[in-house]
């Protein structure tokens, strides 16, 4: 499953995605005005030096005049500037980081909170690993943005001035002439800007594929040990890691031609046309060294910033195709499905009823025809069938993992879209098949961090289905480890737990996806008796492969093809002889 590809980042959606940033620094205006203010003080440090140095080879080093207290006082001046620079350029760096790293944080976490609230058609079209990638590696280049980039920007732009101001009371009209640098500056980055949003969107996009085929050969491992892909598996991360190279190495080529030699060249261009300006006219007036030498020492630090902006354009391009891809994930409207809440909307009695209820995943194919069924307060209505029958969509549609269009689903007369959904994942508890195990203890994964839970109400669901027998015999019984997923424990003992979670917060409804499938035959038998105290006086739909678990359910549906094919209690379906009767032949070895 690959990721979509976005579309090409133009100029336009450069700029919007640049402002977007921008508004991440609203909360931070105090900080951000102290920060320019200790930028500006180093800005102006840096320039009065050459100054300094300038009077002293004019004033003393030409004219032979070494006048001790006066050069003393250049001295201590420079000296001083130069170490009030070097702290203030620490405070004001730390500050900047500051901002940054807190901005880093608060995007992070608005896409880690949209994650959580998108709808699973996300999910199924969107590989784990590339969500991974937008969180993580995307946020992580916005970050160098503004920790580097910003700052830099911020700097030369404040440099330029400052360095002009300077040139201006040196030499106005040199300093006129200088300004043609200025456009030649903004068409090189502009030039650069343009080209480069491609490159570094391939790269992105390549990254991202590489994290996917990571986190899909981590959670398979087992598989792909187990059936020899390991082969196949590296040569499909080879092939995208040799493109996300080739992009990599096209971006070098690019970046080795705008931003080092053309700058170099321009600087140089720059100190010949000063020179030869000096050359000449010294031919009719006198021109002092000093000037000639903060000219020229002007010029290099008015090259040194844009020099410096033109090496962090590579990190801002990053930054704003990673901020896009980011974007897209926050503005993802694919979100989960959207309750319609009704006043006083509580679950009190658990009846359900289907009512014509047709479902696609995709628009196109209907994987639910025209399902209608009711399932009693306290009843066990059982859902059977052939793998792809439509068993699962059901389930998905009553836990409101989907939004449905056609027909309707009711629970105690309202509209399951009615209800809050904090309502519907307490009073409806769902056990799947393999459950998800978190990382953490035995207690905390009954609980699941609900601290109105106490140990004692924790320790009396593990009782009521028979978990505490393996719990009491770990090491630190409820405080033993949960490694993640669960993975020291067995496939029976994380169902049992999963038992336990949900009859920890007393649901009325019960929904059972093969619950027992992967518990072996003795703990099946020890805990059908607590499947029935489950059950009892709680309405359940129970999807069931082995239909010697299902017998004495009230109502037993046949699904075939997304339909409803046959419906009746055990006895009546058997007596029909159809679907049903030839499942349950098969599964007891008989032959029709």
């Amino acid at each position: 499953m690959a990721e979509v590809k976005q579309t090409k980042l133009s100029a336009r959606g450069q700029w919007e995605v640049f402002v977007r940033l921008l508004q991440y620094l609203k909360p931070h205006k105090l900080s951000i005005a102290i920060a320019l203010l200790l930028l500006a003080l180093t800005i102006t440090g840096s320039i009065v030096s050459p100054l300094l140095i300038q009077s002293f080879i004019d004033n003393h080093l030409v004219t032979l005049n070494f006048e001790r207290t006066s050069i003393i006082r250049l001295l201590v001046s420079y000296v001083a500037i130069q170490v009030t620079v070097v702290v203030i350029s620490y405070f004001q760096s730390l500050r900047f980081q500051r901002i940054a790293l807190k901005i880093i944080q608060q995007i992070r976490i608005d896409a880690f909170t949209k994650v959580h609230g998108l709808g699973m058609r996300y999910f199924d079209k969107t590989p784990a690993g590339a969500i991974v990638s937008r969180v993580t590696n995307d946020t992580e280049a916005i970050k160098e943005m503004f920790v580097s980039v910003v700052v830099t920007f911020l700097q030369a732009i404040f440099g330029i001035i400052g360095v002009y101001i300077a040139l201006f009371s040196l030499d106005a009209k040199l300093a006129m002439y200088s300004m043609v640098l200025l456009p030649l500056f903004i068409i090189l980055i502009s030039v650069y800007r343009y080209y480069s949003a491609d490159f570094y969107q391939d790269i992105r996009e390549r990254l991202s594929q590489l994290n996917g085929k990571i986190s899909e050969s981590l959670s398979g491992m087992g598989m792909i040990q187990a059936f020899r892909q390991e082969e196949r598996l590296a040569d499909e991360f080879k092939s995208i890691n040799d493109g996300h190279y080739r992009a990599g190495i096209r971006n070098i080529k690019f970046d080795s031609i705008l931003l080092g030699p053309f700058i170099d060249l321009l600087y140089a261009a720059a100190v010949v046309c000063t020179l030869a300006y000096f050359g000449f006219t010294s031919l009719s007036t006198a021109v002092d060294v000093g000037i000639i030498y903060a000219f020229t020492t002007l010029l290099s630090r008015l090259f040194q910033p844009v020099q410096q902006v033109m090496n962090r354009m590579s990190i801002f391009q990053q930054a704003l195709v990673s901020a896009s891809r980011v974007f897209t994930l926050i503005d993802e409207p694919d979100m989960e499905p959207v309750q319609l809440l009704e006043k006083d909307s509580k679950i009190t009695e658990g009846t359900i009823i289907f009512d014509g209820v047709t479902f696609s995943y995709d628009g196109k194919t209907d994987v639910l025809k025209d399902i209608s069924f009711t399932a009693n307060a306290g009843e066990t209505v059982a859902l059977v069938g052939h793998t792809g029958s439509g068993k699962s969509s059901i389930i998905n549609l009553l836990m409101r993992f989907y939004e449905y269009e056609h027909g309707s689903i009711t629970i105690d007369g309202r509209s399951l879209k009615s209800y809050p959904m904090q309502e519907l994942r307490n009073k409806v508890g769902l056990v799947l098949q393999d459950p998800f195990m978190f990382y953490g203890d035995i207690e905390s994964n009954i609980r699941l961090h609900n601290e109105s839970m106490t140990s004692e109400k924790v320790r009396t669901a593990a009782e009521f289905v028979q978990a505490n027998k393996f719990i009491e015999q770990l090491e630190g019984e409820y405080a033993h480890k949960v490694m993640e997923r669960g993975s020291t424990l067995s496939s029976g003992q994380r169902q049992l737990i999963a038992f336990a979670r949900t009859m920890a917060v007393d649901p009325k409804v019960l929904v059972l996806d093969e619950a027992t499938a992967n518990i072996d035959t003795e703990t099946e038998i020890a805990i059908q008796a607590s499947l029935q105290k489950m059950r009892k006086g709680r309405t359940t739909i129970a999807i069931a492969h082995r239909l010697s678990t299902i017998q004495d359910a009230e109502l037993i549906l046949v699904l075939h093809k997304g339909e409803i094919a046959e419906r009746g209690t055990h006895q009546q379906l058997l007596s029909m002889k159809g679907l049903y009767y030839k499942m349950y032949q098969l599964q007891n070895g008989q032959t029709a």
